[in-house]
């Protein structure tokens, strides 16, 4: 694993905007230099590396689905601070096995030992463009020669293929209150992959569902009845609200709810809990930091790298927001490589339950948060 530099394309802002990438001007706060995406700069993996680390993803990934299993069979259900009146559905979400259809680990790699999983986000994971379209293209028009590990398109589209949904259209939800356009444009390119793998579809925005009460379902605005729907609207948000109590009885929602366990950061506890010292995991406790000399607090549904605190014997660093009423997990703080004063985060994505490409995400902060810029990558010698 190396960083290497290369001349950006000519235009390369209105290639990456034809294919997708219209919200890369709007993806960062204001003020900063360094654009979204920088491809300047670009990560070299051998294949030895991406082999290994694709065995090392669907590992974490199964680690996972048997935590979710433990959590179910179980009952614990408050440690993930899921309402209770939602335990139940949760858990016939999971003995149902409701299909699922993608996610995104993120790690930290140096390329000189095991990736280490920092957090599963496996509910409404974003960047999925950049690695999945965008840095292809990138690939061939600059290191035509080379590969990527990138195969994640076609597996949305197999994936789409293999659901089991019910008849009628799939509606893509996205919301509104989305400024930058990301969201819009991440639900936009998932609905194209469902359409070429040959479903029909239908866009609507998550405050345009509706709920016939005297029906008792979902529909649209042109009262359509929505029997599927992919949403990229988090599950604690659904939760927290009277939708959320329909939600979880009608209509089949992709992700499942199921996956509210396993985008929550009490996942990383229960993953340490029952797979003590695995070289894959950092330590983490749902109590407090026991005997961590250095730890990073992450709130259980926080995002975008918001309201946590790292703690080491130097002193302490802290992010601003607004999470952590649901509480905190204490994970082991192993600080991110440094290349080149950059500090990368692995994005690996997982379509189904096996490993299906990589983005990364560089930031020059301990912590990957909204200032971070997407980089290509590419296997080479």
């Amino acid at each position: 694993m190396r960083r290497e530099h290369h001349p950006p394309r000519d235009g390369w802002e209105k290639k990456i905007e034809s294919h997708g990438l219209a919200y890369h001007r709007a993806a960062h706060p204001a003020g900063l230099d360094r654009p979204y995406w920088d491809e300047s700069v670009h990560y070299v993996f051998s294949l030895d590396e991406v082999e290994a680390l694709e065995e090392q993803v669907e590992e974490l990934h199964a680690m996972c689905l048997r935590a979710v299993d433990h959590v179910v069979s179980t009952g614990r259900f408050a440690d993930f601070a899921v309402p209770e009146w939602a335990w139940e559905e949760v858990a016939r979400s999971w003995e149902r096995r409701d299909g699922h259809l993608y996610g995104r680990f993120d790690l930290r790699y140096d390329g000189t030992g095991p990736a280490r999983l920092l957090e599963y986000n496996a509910d409404t994971p974003t960047s999925l463009l950049e690695a999945s379209v965008v840095q292809w293209f990138w690939l061939q028009d600059v290191f035509p020669d080379d590969d990527q590990w990138n195969s994640v398109h076609e597996r949305l589209i197999d994936r789409w293929r293999g659901l089991r949904l019910p008849p009628g259209p799939t509606h893509f939800a996205f919301t509104n209150a989305d400024e930058t356009g990301e969201e819009a444009m991440t639900v936009a390119y998932l609905q194209e992959t469902a359409e070429q793998a040959g479903l029909a579809t239908v866009a609507v925005a998550m405050e345009d569902i509706g709920w016939d009460a005297l029906n008792r379902r979902f529909v649209d605005v042109e009262d359509r009845v929505i029997r599927s729907v992919f949403k990229l609207y988090p599950w604690e948000w659904m939760l927290s609200d009277d939708f959320g109590r329909h939600a979880v009885r009608h209509s089949t929602w992709i992700e499942p709810l199921w996956k509210a366990l396993l985008s929550n950061k009490a996942l990383l506890a229960v993953l340490w809990e029952l797979n003590p010292g695995h070289p894959n995991l950092l330590p983490a406790y749902l109590d407090s930091p026991r005997d961590l000399t250095s730890y990073i607090a992450k709130p259980l549904l926080g995002r975008e790298g918001a309201s946590m605190r790292v703690v080491t014997p130097e002193g302490t660093q802290e992010t601003p927001g607004d999470y952590g009423r649901e509480g905190y997990v204490f994970q082991g703080f192993d600080p991110l490589p440094d290349f080149e004063g950059q500090r990368p985060v692995l994005g690996a994505w997982v379509v189904a339950d096996e490993a299906a490409g990589l983005g990364i995400r560089e930031s020059t902060g301990l912590i990957t948060d909204d200032t971070s810029s997407f980089v290509p990558h590419r296997i080479g010698a």
